[in-house]
C-alpha cells in the first residue's frame, strides 16, 4: 500500500466516524436526566400512582388527603428513601390510564390494587415482585336476589370494568362452565357501581377486596351479598419501571420489612424502645446492627422510618381494611395460617 493510498484510507474511516456521529440521536448526546432514586431524592418526594378512589385501599377523605392500605405503602417508601412518610404527591389513576403513567415517568411508582401477571410484568415494561395483598375475584348481587352462588348467575347481567384482569377471568370462567351472560363494561368505578345499584347489571364483579369497599360504602350493607365462590387468584401489589432496579429492590424490601416487624412484634408504638431488644434479627431490622442500608442505598434506620411512620404489616391492615370488613385469611402471618412470608432481614 503505498502512502496516498493509506492517506485515502484513513480519510475514508476519519469521514465515515463524522458521519455517524453527527447522525447519531441528538438526545443520547444530552447528559441523561436523573431518573428512579436520584430522581426522588433531587425533588424531594415521591410521586405514587394510587387508585381514584377505593375505601381502605386509597381515597381522599373530606380535606382531600389520601389514606389506605396502598396510600400507606406510598408512604412506607417515603419514610424509606426521604426519612418522612409525607413526602409524597398522589396521582389518581384509572384502569386504562395506569400502566401509561408508570411508562411515561408520571409516576415513580404504581400501589394501586393492580394483579401481578406474567403479560404485565414482561411486556408493559413494569417491574413487578413483591404481593402486598393476596386476593381474588369474586361476584356481589343484591341480597333479596335470591342467588346463593355464581352458577346462579346464569343469563345474568354482569358489571365489569374493561382493560383489567377481572374481564379475562369473567369470560374464562363462563366458558369453562357454560355460563351465559351479558357484560355491561364500564370504566370508572363509581359508575360501573351506579350501574350496579340502579339495577342495570345484576352483579358486580371484581376483585373481593373491591367488592367489600364497594359494599362497605352503601347506605344499606346487608342489601348486598359477595357470593362464596373466587373465581381467580389475584396477586396485587406495587410496581416500578422495567431497569430501575435500586427502586425495585427498595420496594421490595419495604413490604419485607413491614412484615418481618410484624413477625418480631415491632410496632410503631414500641420500635424506639425495641432498638434495645437483644435479638439480632431486630437489631438488624432496625439498622443498629449490619450495615445493610447502604446496601439498597438508604441510611441505616431506614426500616425504623418505615415503621414508626406507618406501623408494621398487620398494623396497616388493621387499620385500613378491618374496618371495611376484611379479614387476614391468606394476609395472615406465614406462622398463623397465611402466605405472608418475609425473607431475612440480614
Amino acid at each position: 500500500m503505498n502512502l496516498s493510498t493509506a492517506r485515502l484510507g484513513l480519510g475514508a474511516i476519519f469521514g465515515a466516524a463524522l458521519t455517524a456521529l453527527a447522525a447519531f440521536p441528538a438526545a443520547a448526546q444530552q447528559p441523561q436526566q436523573p431518573a428512579g432514586l436520584d430522581a426522588i431524592r433531587q425533588r424531594g418526594q415521591l410521586i405514587c400512582g394510587v387508585n381514584a378512589g377505593l375505601a381502605g385501599f386509597a381515597q381522599p377523605d373530606s380535606q382531600g388527603v389520601y389514606r389506605g392500605f396502598d396510600v400507606d405503602f406510598c408512604r412506607a417508601m417515603a419514610a424509606a428513601i426521604l426519612g418522612d412518610a409525607s413526602k409524597v404527591r398522589y396521582v389518581a389513576t384509572t384502569t386504562q390510564n395506569r400502566f401509561t403513567a408508570l411508562q411515561s415517568g408520571e409516576v415513580d411508582v404504581l400501589s394501586r390494587n393492580t394483579t401481578w401477571t406474567l403479560s404485565r410484568d414482561t411486556s408493559l415494561g413494569l417491574e413487578f415482585n413483591v404481593i402486598t395483598f393476596f386476593d381474588g375475584q369474586g361476584f356481589m348481587v343484591r341480597s333479596n336476589a335470591g342467588v346463593q352462588n355464581a352458577r346462579g348467575l346464569d343469563g345474568a347481567t354482569i358489571c365489569v370494568q374493561p382493560g383489567t384482569t377481572t374481564e379475562q377471568n369473567l369470560a374464562d370462567w363462563a366458558r369453562a362452565n357454560r355460563i351465559r351472560f351479558t357484560p355491561v363494561v364500564i370504566e370508572r368505578l363509581e359508575e360501573i357501581v351506579g350501574a350496579y345499584l340502579s339495577g342495570r347489571c345484576d352483579a358486580f364483579t371484581t376483585d373481593v377486596s373491591g367488592l367489600a369497599a364497594t359494599r362497605a360504602t352503601q347506605q344499606r350493607p346487608a342489601d348486598h351479598t359477595i357470593l362464596p365462590d373466587v373465581i381467580s387468584k389475584e396477586p396485587l401489589g406495587p410496581s416500578v419501571r422495567h431497569g430501575d432496579q435500586r427502586l425495585s429492590d427498595i420496594m421490595k424490601w419495604v413490604h419485607f420489612a413491614m412484615v418481618t416487624a410484624e413477625e418480631l412484634g415491632v410496632t410503631a408504638a414500641n420500635v424506639d424502645q425495641m432498638a434495645n431488644d437483644p435479638r439480632p434479627d431486630v437489631q438488624r431490622l432496625l439498622g443498629r446492627t449490619g450495615d445493610l442500608g447502604p446496601m439498597l442505598g438508604l441510611q441505616n434506620n431506614w426500616a425504623a422510618n418505615v415503621i414508626k411512620a406507618v406501623g408494621n404489616y398487620g398494623e396497616v391492615f388493621t387499620r385500613n381494611l378491618q374496618p371495611i370488613g376484611i379479614q387476614r385469611g391468606p394476609n395472615a402471618l406465614w406462622n398463623q395460617g397465611g402466605l405472608m412470608y418475609a425473607p431475612p432481614v440480614r
